[in-house]
């Protein structure tokens, strides 16, 4: 069984808050490298924390990281219309620097890299702008929507990142997700195929960022969630160690 409980990350300096996390720690076996899990609108809830679990008993461990630290240091919701207002209400009073600068403390934390990221729903937005982080090699990114149309707080899309992060990048979306419309879906798939063939040029290189497009809406992965579809999930955490596996 894991060693799993919360932690928190002091604050140390200038316009950081603390951050109060989840850490799951593989209980035996071999340890393999840490992972950052960026939770959902609903805060570190009991399905990240179960994500952070999961991953530890795989050998890795994990630390959930909550993105509404300076709003609600302790969010933890359900999946309630009333509880995704809420949510929302938070994430849109959040914003790209401050994510980054606490990110870089949860890197810092988990002893700095090669580390692997995983984020879902507004995490899944958020990790590829943890993908930028120095020590972050391999980061997978589920159904993170908003990243073709804009960046938390303001700024240009957040998609724009791509050609600064220097690990791998596997997208996953749901083919019926209202939060992802075609048009986006059309746009990372540009964007990353532009992208490999950038780095195709560049001598050694290989084609590092992937977008696969699996079954189910917004939330698949989630079992709590009304769009979990468990097929695709399966196959979601199955692309998601394979990522780990081969690149950490």
């Amino acid at each position: 069984m894991p060693d799993a409980g919360w932690v928190t990350i002091p604050a140390s300096g200038a316009g950081e808050v603390p951050l109060r996390c989840w850490s799951a720690r593989p209980g035996q076996g071999p340890v393999r490298a840490g992972v950052l899990v960026l939770p959902e609108v609903f805060g570190i809830n009991g399905w990240v924390r179960g994500v952070a679990d999961r991953l530890a008993a795989a050998g890795h461990p994990a630390l959930a990281v909550p993105l509404f630290a300076r709003t609600a240091p302790d969010l933890e919701l359900g999946y309630a219309p009333g509880d995704l207002a809420e949510g929302r209400s938070h994430k849109e009073r959040t914003t790209a620097p401050q994510l980054l600068a606490d990110l870089r403390r949860a890197v810092e934390w988990l002893g700095g890299g090669p580390l692997g990221c995983v984020g879902f729903c507004f995490g899944g937005h958020v990790a590829w702008l943890a993908a930028t982080l120095p020590g972050v090699a391999a980061t997978c990114s589920f159904y993170g929507a908003g990243v073709a149309g804009g960046r938390p707080g303001g700024g240009p899309p957040t998609l724009e990142v791509l050609p600064a992060i220097p690990g791998r990048l596997l997208c996953v979306l749901g083919d019926a997700d209202p939060l992802i419309p075609e048009p986006d879906r059309e746009a990372i798939a540009r964007a990353i195929a532009a992208e490999n063939g950038r780095r195709a040029a560049l001598p050694g290189a290989v084609a590092p960022h992937r977008l696969v497009t699996l079954a189910g809406g917004h939330g698949f992965m989630c079992e709590a969630r009304a769009d979990h579809h468990p097929e695709s999930a399966r196959e979601g955490w199955r692309l998601l160690l394979d990522l780990f596996a081969a690149t950490l």
